[in-house]
């Protein structure tokens, strides 16, 4: 079949994007709705495109060395994608080419004046938008400048920032071809972008117009600031005149200028009320048509709108599926279980089937629907009262939420609003023996696990897990367990309630806990330092260690068994990972290499250890934050017995300490017995892929982690896959990492962020959460991945989340600031038992503060200070 190197508009659609581009795919596919104006024209196909660079054959080789270019080495990017672009550009367009393009020109009439506008074949798609990545050119008017142009286009594939966003977005240079369109010019009175959904709150019921005079190149641009309509329901809700004093228009001979706007025009609005209401429904039509929130670009032109893009706006957070058209309101899991990243669909759906409560997926993560909980007055006090503790900047979005008009619907108590969150607390005896208890039955269930799964395969496999997840969530729900949770939180509220109120002390509860016995994510990071003790005097393994990123996982440990105190360096880790292997960054999702699989991770750890500790660490450690807890729980005493009715006050203290102290430690043994137990599935689900790749089912194991449980399960009865399925999850996996969760999220699709609501903090200080006591000094070294700790001694971590695996860092640090954290998740309760002076639920803390920078953090207050 002999190439076609033009299409006029009206032929293509959204089918046809590897030939026309993402653009040109966009705007055929609007040609064909109803009501809609789009400027006539026709797309130079990428078959042009692939000729023109077969012209050149040194492209070949001038690619190969821009794939192995790492993306943050600028100069070189730019240098030899200027090389590439000036060699598209002198190549002569061969004469058939020319003369379609011509013949198509005619048709527009051949000086008429157009806009050449870059269509790249990844560019316009629901997961990369690529706005602003290629060029455009307006009014361009002739055959031989039109020519130049398209030639200009084909280059600006390869402009530095088009390189750079597709190296970072793991995109091959050589799968992305270009398209050129071709449209007549059109000379608007006001023109500008229309958002179908809130770009700033997500809402997809608030549509925005932004508006300026002339042509959409000056709000693009930045040139000026735009007039700002919000439509809701076919009105104007919103509105913002800007004064707009500058204007881009065509010049007759081709070209564009800015112009100056009279003075008498600046703040008349750009469109009417009832334009931008006209314009919205005209937007919606199309939303409808492409299936999700457009950002679109329109003129004005003669009293009509015509449309000359539209592409998925890809910053928004999805909304997750319920197929009703009733109001939701969701609350973030991971904001509670401290891991905000997103998660691959087998980590999604294994958490599904062995929680307490429903939950909902939506962009990788995981939400829980407390509409109903809200919707009751007594069950929405309890909610608010619990979540308010932990969070307070959940707690604010939903009153937010609970503030508007009706959005939550109102129940009578006693309708099916569920109980208070966390139920009532049955009382329990202050009895260290049922902690020891609670510890028994869970490592008796686990190794009934471990050794009843190992005979299972095939189908069989997926029945006894099913089974298996049942038995999971009877040991998380044992009435006992949640009592002995829920008593050691009380106790820690009613201190730090009662002292602040007896005392006016506030957070005492912070140093009462210090050391707390049975806490299995302290004892984490406390053993690593006896990890590091085994290893300290041997030279030559401190020197291995220090080179271990160039050796595979596999070989590691064998490898250190052949050094001089390599067995004892080796049989320490080995003795480490046999009790906390199944721990690693992001534990809730079953997916993400445990310890165990990648014991490499600990090691900048363990060497952080070595250099900044003295043998015996640990037990002095422990021994110091146990002393300091009697210490306080004396002086405590001391003073209400001072005060009137102080016998009786020091008694009701005295029980809520040793209560808090009994029960406090087991609040993180639950999340221990769940990422054990989710070890054991995986190895028994991995087990199972290796055996699909044996069959040639599948290419490899990890693939599995990109499909359901109940799909997994089909495969392995089937011994089918669908490989595309797999190739999209992988896709849309990736676009994940680019959203960034709300804590609470309507479906709306309103991202409802909260706030503090304080006035009690120094200006520019940076507002938080105060969970651990305490005021500390020191350099902020920002961490986001564990593996690239370098720590020194008076260091604070500034992260976005700590979950239980960020523990052992926890001994070598002097503070700790988070974005994402409440008063009784892993971070802030290890915090305590070191003594570390913590804030969480900073606010784009990691943005804020940078790495090396000085600053002061309040962790009685709950604020930090970035000092100069």
């Amino acid at each position: 079949m002999t190439e076609r190197y033009v299409w006029d508009l009206q032929e293509v659609d959204e089918t046809q994007l590897a030939v026309v581009g993402g653009k040109g795919a966009h705007l055929g596919g609007l040609s064909r709705i109803e009501g809609i104006r789009v400027p006539g024209g026709f797309c130079v196909t990428t078959d042009a495109f692939q000729r023109i660079m077969a012209e050149a054959p040194s492209l070949d080789h001038r690619l190969d060395q821009l794939s192995r270019l790492n993306p943050d080495d600028r100069e070189a990017i730019r240098t030899l994608s200027a090389e590439i672009r000036r060699t598209i550009e002198e190549i002569a367009i061969p004469g058939d080419l020319t003369a379609a393009i011509t013949r198509a020109l005619a048709q527009l009439g051949e000086q008429a004046a157009c806009a050449v506008r870059s269509s790249a074949t990844a560019e316009d798609l629901p997961t990369a938008s690529f706005a602003g990545q290629q060029d455009t050119y307006l009014n361009v008017v002739g055959p031989t400048a039109i020519l130049q142009h398209v030639s200009r286009c084909w280059a600006s594939l390869f402009t530095e920032r088009a390189v750079t966003y597709r190296q970072r977005n793991g995109i091959d240079h050589r799968t992305v071809h270009m398209a050129v369109v071709v449209q007549r010019m059109v000379f608007p009175h006001a023109a500008g972008i229309l958002f179908t959904a809130d770009p700033v709150t997500g809402n997809r019921k608030v549509a925005t117009v932004d508006a300026g005079f002339g042509l959409g190149e000056a709000l693009v641009s930045g040139l000026v600031n735009p007039d700002v309509f919000k439509v809701r329901h076919g009105e104007v809700v919103g509105k913002a005149i800007a004064a707009k004093q500058r204007a881009v228009h065509a010049l007759p001979t081709g070209g564009t200028q800015e112009v100056a706007i009279d003075p008498q025009r600046q703040e008349q609005p750009a469109l009417t009320d009832a334009q931008a209401v006209r314009l919205v429904r005209l937007g919606r039509r199309i939303e409808a048509h492409f299936g999700r929130p457009q950002d679109i670009e329109w003129c004005l032109v003669d009293g009509g709108f015509q449309i000359v893009q539209s592409r998925p706006i890809t910053t928004l957070f999805p909304i997750p599926e319920t197929g009703d058209q009733e109001n939701h309101v969701y609350v973030s899991v991971g904001h509670g279980q401290m891991m905000t990243d997103p998660m691959k669909p087998l980590g999604l759906s294994m958490w599904q089937l062995t929680a307490m409560v429903p939950m909902h997926t939506a962009g990788g993560r995981l939400f829980v629907d407390v509409t109903r909980r809200l919707a009751s007055p007594a069950s929405r006090a309890g909610l608010l009262d619990v979540i308010g503790r932990g969070d307070p900047l959940i707690r604010d979005a939903l009153e937010t939420v609970l503030d508007r008009d009706d959005f939550v619907p109102s129940l009578p108590d006693g309708g099916p609003g569920g109980p208070p969150a966390g139920g009532a607390s049955a009382p329990i005896e202050t009895d260290p023996a049922i902690v020891t208890e609670l510890i028994e039955r869970s490592q008796v269930s686990i190794a009934a696990l471990e050794r009843d799964i190992r005979t299972k395969t095939g189908p069989a496999l997926f029945d006894f897990l099913l089974e298996a997840f049942e038995e999971h969530k009877r040991v998380l729900s044992d009435p006992l367990s949640m009592r002995a949770i829920m008593a050691g939180m009380e106790a820690t509220w009613w201190l730090n309630d009662t002292l602040r109120e007896w005392l006016d002390e506030k957070n005492a509860a912070d140093t009462l806990t210090l050391s707390a016995p049975d806490n299995v994510t302290s004892e984490m990071g406390l053993a690593l330092l006896d990890v590091a003790d085994v290893i300290r005097p041997h030279s030559e393994v401190v020197a291995f260690l220090q080179g271990v990123e160039y050796i595979e996982d596999k070989a590691f440990l064998d490898e250190l068994a052949k050094l001089t105190g390599g067995t004892e360096a080796r049989d320490a880790i080995e003795a480490y990972l046999d009790r906390y292997g199944m721990r690693c960054v992001g534990e809730i999702d079953i997916t993400r290499p445990r310890w165990r699989e990648r014991p490499t991770t600990l090691v900048p750890v363990i060497l952080d250890n070595v250099r900044n500790f003295e043998p015996g660490a640990a037990e002095r450690r422990f021994e110091q934050g146990r002393q300091k807890a009697q210490k306080k729980e004396q002086d405590v005493l001391s003073r209400l017995r001072s005060l009137p009715d102080g016998d009786r006050k020091a008694d009701e203290a005295k029980r809520m300490i040793d209560r808090v102290r009994t029960f406090i430690g087991y609040r993180e043994y639950p999340k221990y017995g769940i990422v054990s137990r989710y070890f054991v599935y995986k190895q028994a689900l991995l087990e199972e892929a290796e055996r699909l790749v044996q069959a040639g089912v599948l290419p490899e194991k990890e693939d599995i982690f990109y499909l359901t449980f109940e799909e997994l399960h089909d495969v392995v009865r089937s011994h089918q896959v669908d490989g595309r399925l797999i190739q999209q999850r992988k896709d849309a996996f990736r676009s994940y990492h680019a959203l960034t969760p709300p804590r609470v999220l309507t479906s709306d699709g309103e991202a409802v962020t909260g706030a503090y609501r304080r006035d009690d903090v120094p200006a520019g200080a940076l507002i938080g959460l105060p969970v651990s006591a305490g005021t500390v000094e020191g350099r902020a070294r920002v961490i986001l991945d564990i593996a690239e700790a370098d720590l020194e001694a008076g260091d604070i971590l500034v992260t976005t989340f700590t979950d239980p695996s960020w523990s052992p860092l926890f001994v070598g640090i002097a503070g700790l600031v988070t974005e994402v954290g409440g008063q009784m998740t892993h971070g802030a309760v290890i915090a305590r038992e070191y003594g570390l002076p913590a804030v969480v639920g900073v606010e784009q803390a990691t943005r804020l503060i940078r790495d090396g920078q000085r600053i002061r953090v309040h962790g009685t207050d709950g604020y930090v200070e970035i000092l100069p």
